[in-house]
């Protein structure tokens, strides 16, 4: 008896295809990330990374060049906010920052990253702002950037903004970092504690 080769259908053959295909994309997002796993928490109480730093604020007055980290660039409307600073809401006026970031409290301590972006006042009733940096991480801990934006709802004890991406040790990393005044000095400086945790990490 002659043997005979069994040649694969058309519908096997594409079949085949799919699969060698969705195998080299996974090869190819596993060279993409470095090699990196992605990890996803499945509890609210589970952040994959977590972290609590301090963000320092000093806002330019005219005479602090040397220590101010933030400017205002633009004025509010005098119709839709007074400019007194005890009274007005500032609505319309524009910051923008490059401030320090420290693990501890203190201004004077270590610092682990800048904040640098820009926020701007958007309630005329009341003082509220929206936000959007970067935390620019350059120390033996941690390299890389983590991206944040959302409402700053100034009267809220605490507040939530999302973290919407990063890079370096923070690639591609989704969550939340929740805001909390920490101390003021009338309005030229103010401290705020980030609590950022995240949920979605490569690692």
């Amino acid at each position: 008896m002659q043997g005979h080769t069994i040649k694969p259908s058309s519908k096997q053959l594409s079949s085949m295809v799919v699969v060698a295909a969705a195998i080299m994309l996974v090869l190819l997002a596993g060279v993409a990330h470095g090699g990196r796993r992605r990890l996803v928490s499945s509890s609210e109480d589970e952040p994959c990374k977590k972290m609590t730093v301090y963000y320092h604020d000093i806002l330019y007055t005219g005479n602090n060049t040397a220590n101010a980290t933030s400017a205002a660039v633009t004025k509010p409307a005098a119709a839709l906010s007074t400019s007194h600073w005890a009274n007005g809401t500032f609505f319309g006026l524009l910051v923008v920052f490059d401030d320090l970031v420290t693990e501890e409290q203190a201004l004077s301590s270590e610092p682990v990253a800048r904040a640098q972006g820009f926020y701007f006042y958007d309630k005329k009733e009341e003082y509220n702002a929206w936000l959007a940096f970067s935390l620019v991480f350059n120390s033996t801990a941690y390299t890389g950037t983590l991206n944040l934006m959302g409402a700053d709802l100034m009267y809220e004890k605490t507040r939530d903004i999302s973290v919407v991406g990063g890079t370096g040790d923070f690639f591609m990393s989704r969550g939340i970092a929740t805001l909390s005044l920490n101390a003021a000095e009338g309005t030229v400086y103010f401290r705020l504690k980030m609590d950022i945790k995240l949920y979605e990490c490569y690692v």
